[in-house]
């Protein structure tokens, strides 16, 4: 109901202003945000509730005579000013109770549902909002963290352009490091020359391979963790041959990568590598030396001391001049505003770099670039199994490859049980459109701060709190539609009439429809897709209600029928609008 309570909190206020004028109370004014607004707890009060008891003492008066007086002045203010979304104002004891029109609603949700401007908000006009999201090191496959970064940052980029931002997704390719020289270490130890295909290997699971056999070299060679720091030398002096093997073992792994991020339907307006960022960072690191913003310490290192803010010391340069992931991204940071200047850049990294981002931020601010107030980390919790029955041979990894596998499967056979394979089609495609909504609605629909459990099982049932649940009630809307357009029912000799579709049930799913704008704006205003997600699910659940207890196609009134069939077409509209934000593939069969 949030979408048209702020008119009507102003419309209150205004109203007990007026009352205050009345009763000569120069101290009682009061604006919209002083005014509390609340959900009546039974329909018969209403869909509004104001509460007067706030007000006793400015007043001077009871709150139920408070209520009486303003609901006198509301009726006579609301018949000469109509309000965009006019209702009753009626009082019930301390309360003022609003009652919308729902013949109003009724109209507006059916000739607007399936206009631009239904869905679009301007609360992000104007604004350019960068969001990094995925961000991988090409020492290995992707995994189910990466699987809730890359959703997270792909639905809030939807919500946010459709909140009115200017949007660009950016991605770090980590391409260089200690952790890539391990790779390539390994890969000198024991590869022997071969290739991905030799080994029957998607590449970048042929990459992470050789990450995890580093292990095995480092048993058998003490000095391992040394020869990789060498290799890291090597390769930031431009040494041929390391620079050939990187580039190979790299291309390798960007391969794979951007497979899975294919066939997740993931996508980026811009790659960053961070081979080519890393050396300004080192550049804005000596500048700042120079300036006497950091210090080189007893062991070379260059650091900056953040002690008076609680942050301690952080090294910038390792002392034999080598970067780390800080000095690459306080270049990036630095590039990319240069490249295109954002009103914000939202980082969407773990929890666990919480410290990393703080120092990032700061390091910036004392180096005086301004726009680093604009910096924002999107903080998110770690994705873990109940069990380890999906882990991979990296141990305690779950492969993102692997886990769209075992989705996909459990997928068809929940097809299969259900006898739908005729009339799904291309059972193999539409199982993995099952599995992308079951992962990424069970991905979404924990606010991002909190960590959770992923459960395989559970997300991929047809029923309840999971996105094959949503995807299913779209694809029955579908159904209906398909039937109208074969000819089934009387809804073509049929005209709308907004009142055969206010019963209490059509209310109730109106007002929800009506939420639409609004839930996204709170989505992008918080940077939490998981409040899309829950309205989603609830509109999903009071359709299926209202279906069970309302004919659309079979009815004897051919009114009714036009009527609720325009009302399905609304619903339709709304759940694949909410679906494409929250990246679950619709479908119209299922």
């Amino acid at each position: 109901m949030e979408y048209y309570v702020d008119q009507w909190k102003s419309i209150i206020a205004n109203c007990l202003n007026e009352l205050a004028f009345q009763k000569e109370l120069k101290d009682a004014y009061l604006s919209s945000q002083d005014i509390i607004a609340e959900k009546p707890p039974r329909p018969e009060f209403g869909d509004i509730g104001f509460p007067m008891f706030s007000y006793a003492k400015q007043f001077r008066m009871p709150p139920a005579r408070i209520a009486a007086e303003v609901a006198n002045v509301c009726n006579i203010k609301t018949d000469t000013e109509k309000p965009i979304w006019p209702g009753t104002v009626k009082t019930a004891g301390p309360y003022i109770n609003i009652y919308l029109d729902k013949k109003y609603v009724a109209n507006y949700v059916l000739e607007n549902a399936e206009k631009e401007f239904w869905e679009s908000s301007p609360l992000f006009n104007g604004r350019r909002i960068m969001i990094e999201f995925s961000c991988p090191n090409t020492n290995k496959p992707l995994h189910l963290g990466h699987l809730r970064n890359n959703v997270l940052g792909e639905s809030l980029s939807r919500i946010m352009k459709e909140a009115g931002a200017e949007v660009k997704k950016v991605n770090l390719i980590n391409d260089r490091g200690i952790h890539i020289c391990k790779s390539m270490l390994a890969y000198l130890a024991y590869g022997e020359g071969r290739t991905p295909e030799d080994e029957g290997l998607k590449s970048d699971h042929f990459v992470g391979k050789y990450y995890v056999l580093f292990n095995r070299l480092k048993d058998e060679d003490p000095s391992a963790e040394e020869k990789a720091q060498e290799l890291l030398q090597k390769w930031e002096a431009g040494d041929a041959d390391v620079i050939a093997l990187w580039e190979k073992m790299n291309n390798w792994a960007v391969e794979g990568i951007m497979a899975t991020y294919r066939r997740q339907k993931v996508s980026f307006d811009e790659f960053d590598f961070e081979h080519e960022t890393y050396k300004l960072g080192k550049e804005e690191v000596l500048e700042g030396l120079a300036r006497g913003i950091f210090y080189r310490a007893e062991d070379g290192s260059i650091q900056v001391d953040l002690e008076d803010i609680g942050l301690g010391k952080k090294v910038l340069l390792r002392k034999d001049g080598t970067s780390i992931y800080i000095t690459q991204d306080i270049g990036t940071a630095i590039m990319r505003y240069n490249r295109w200047p954002f009103h914000e850049l939202v980082y969407v990294v773990a929890s666990e770099q919480q410290y990393h981002f703080k120092v990032l931020f700061e390091v910036l601010r004392r180096l005086g670039y301004n726009w680093a107030e604009n910096l924002y980390h999107l903080s998110y919790g770690l994705v873990n199994l109940p069990s380890g029955r999906m882990k991979t041979r990296e141990g305690t990894v779950v492969d993102a490859d692997d886990l769209i596998d075992e989705l996909t499967r459990l997928a068809a056979n929940e097809i299969a049980d259900k006898r739908r394979e005729e009339a799904v089609g291309d059972i193999k495609d539409v199982a993995e459109q099952v599995a992308l909504g079951a992962l990424h609605y069970f991905l979404l629909q924990v606010s991002p701060a909190k960590d959770m459990l992923y459960n395989p099982e559970q997300s991929i049932s047809f029923t309840g709190d999971t996105g094959p649940y949503i995807q299913y009630m779209g694809a029955r809307a579908s159904s209906i539609l398909r039937k109208y357009k074969n000819g089934e029912g009387n809804a073509n000799q049929g005209k709308i009439n907004v009142s055969l579709i206010v019963s209490d049930s059509d209310w109730s799913l109106m007002r929800l429809l009506i939420e639409f704008p609004h839930t996204i704006e709170q989505s992008a205003k918080n940077k939490d897709p998981s409040i899309l997600a829950a309205y989603t699910h609830q509109l999903a659940s009071e359709f299926s209600v209202w279906y069970r207890d309302n004919p659309v196609l079979n009815n004897d009134n051919p009114d009714i029928s036009a009527s609720r069939l325009a009302f399905v077409i609304a619903i339709r509209e709304t759940l694949r609008r909410a679906s494409n934000l929250l990246c679950i593939p619709f479908l119209d069969a299922m």
